[in-house]
């Protein structure tokens, strides 16, 4: 029995034009990871740089993605780092779409997106061909020429450095997308924490209009629905609304706020 692999729904809708909605999932639990593709979102953002599993923890990963595929969703995994191991290893494990976390250059953005894929322009990619789990242990169709088609790998715009290269790394062949963070720019342009000063505003907006006139998708963070569907209206096409513990908080803040008993007592 020989199995197509299957496209890759977030790949097509930026594509097309269109925007996908996600949610970070920051307890790395695969029952909420399938519950968050019953509830119809578009991709659930897995953050391997700032906790959950190792992408060479291949156990911990696998359940996380089998509970994705069993609902549809598109998980959409930031490593650890741009090193291309971790690159190959998680799509080998049947990730299709990841993005890179700090980087500082156009030539590491490069390796990464060439480490992605068997064939790179008009040369050799530096993917590794075997018979992981995306390739159903051998029995898939049409592999390479498949996972070369689908997989989406973009970067996270986030360093003093990587703005200095911007350019450059927007001219990255085969790069699928540029995911602006707002967070670690304040750190470094030296304003912690403060991503309405003017400062960091004025990199988030060149990165956005430098992305959008490359043809480059842009990604990045919506800060209540009023500002998810404003970002939606200037170009943004993957936006992340929330996290699980986010929405748990506000939930159980009003239920708090709401309850009708003496907790002292």
């Amino acid at each position: 029995m020989v199995d197509t692999p299957a496209s890759n729904a977030l790949r097509a809708r930026i594509e097309a034009g269109g925007v996908a909605l996600g949610v970070l999932d920051n307890t790395y639990s695969p029952t909420l990871v399938e519950f968050y593709g019953e509830l119809g979102l578009d991709f659930v953002w897995l953050d391997l740089e700032h906790g959950g599993p190792s992408p060479l923890d291949s156990g911990a990963m696998e359940d996380l993605l089998r509970a994705a595929e069993r609902t549809g969703i598109e998980p959409l995994v930031r490593l650890p780092t741009a090193d291309p191991e971790f690159v190959r290893k998680a799509l080998d494990l049947g990730v299709r779409n990841v993005f890179l976390p700090r980087v500082e250059s156009a030539d590491e953005v490069r390796a990464a997106v060439r480490s992605a894929r068997f064939t790179y322009g008009d040369g050799p990619g530096d993917r590794g061909l075997a018979s992981p789990r995306a390739r159903r242990w051998g029995l898939a169709d049409d592999y390479v020429a498949a996972e070369d088609r689908e997989t989406l790998v973009g970067v996270t715009v986030e360093t003093a450095e990587s703005l200095a290269d911007l350019d450059a790394i927007l001219d990255v062949p085969e790069l699928g997308f540029v995911f602006i963070g707002p967070f670690d720019l304040s750190v470094a342009l030296g304003h912690p924490g403060e991503i309405d000063h003017p400062d960091v505003r004025d990199a988030v907006e060149r990165i956005r209009s430098a992305a959008v006139d490359a043809g480059v998708p842009v990604g990045g963070l919506g800060f209540g629905m009023d500002d998810a569907n404003q970002k939606a209206e200037h170009g943004y096409q993957l936006i992340n609304l929330g996290s699980t513990t986010g929405a748990l908080k506000g939930v159980v803040d009003g239920w708090l706020d709401d309850a009708a008993v003496d907790r002292e007592a």
